[in-house]
């Protein structure tokens, strides 16, 4: 599904120069949940912005799907992130003048596609929504603006999901209720799961942990105390 060779990503120059990444290599098989975790700084929402190709690497190879990601042009990029990557931030980034039903919508609106009406009956009940589709953002709470913001990553089945910190504004019992629903649609449907946390309890549920530090893979003995920073 992903397999990403010395990636490097360098923002800025001579002495000012940030290393955010010093030669990555990491491989994810399809339909695995990898959680990502690591002290502030260290790299871990860089990695997930290469591979969502919301910014490019300074050198180094990303191939997801057989698709070499630094090979694209910008209108390319947009479609990737658009058709084949779904996103769930930490802060919702939900659209504030569009309903529930519309932000859900918006990945497909932007190609011009109507959803599945099934698919999309079927969001709605598992993320508790269906009497919040017209409602604005800012009538929502905290865990409704999360479950609006899961409902539009997982809208067109997009192959490969990316995390960063979905429960960091939401409460404990919020937070579980989050990644209950996110684990179980993305392993129901079949897609990949790369996920930012600093809960340890919410790392033990992947597949796999990667450490990062200063940029680079650590070995998981680090992991217990990564996760506490």
């Amino acid at each position: 599904m992903i397999d990403i060779r010395n990636l490097v990503k360098t923002y800025g120059k001579t002495d000012a120069a940030v290393h955010a990444l010093r030669g990555v290599d990491l491989q994810v098989a399809s339909g695995e949940f990898v959680a990502i975790i690591g002290p502030s700084g260290s790299g871990k929402s860089t990695l997930l912005h290469l591979i969502g190709g919301v910014d490019r690497p300074t050198s180094g190879s990303i191939v997801v799907e057989d698709q070499e990601l630094t090979q694209l042009s910008e209108k390319q990029l947009s479609l990737y992130r658009r058709r084949r990557i779904g996103f769930v931030f930490q802060y919702y980034n939900l659209v504030p003048v569009l309903t529930v039903e519309e932000n859900i919508a918006l990945p497909l609106m932007l190609d011009g596609l109507e959803p599945d009406k099934i698919w999309f009956e079927e969001l709605l009940t598992r993320l508790n929504l269906q009497d919040k589709r017209t409602s604005l953002p800012n009538q929502l709470s905290g865990g409704q603006q999360q479950r609006t913001a899961m409902a539009r990553a997982l809208i067109h089945r997009p192959a490969l999901v990316l995390a960063d910190e979905p429960t960091g504004n939401l409460d404990s019992q919020n937070g579980r209720e989050i990644m209950a629903l996110l684990r179980d649609t993305v392993r129901r449907v079949g897609q990949t799961l790369l996920l930012i946390t600093h809960d340890a309890n919410i790392a033990a549920q992947a597949d796999r942990i990667m450490v990062i530090e200063d940029g680079r893979i650590r070995p998981m003995q680090l992991a217990s105390n990564l996760v506490r920073t």
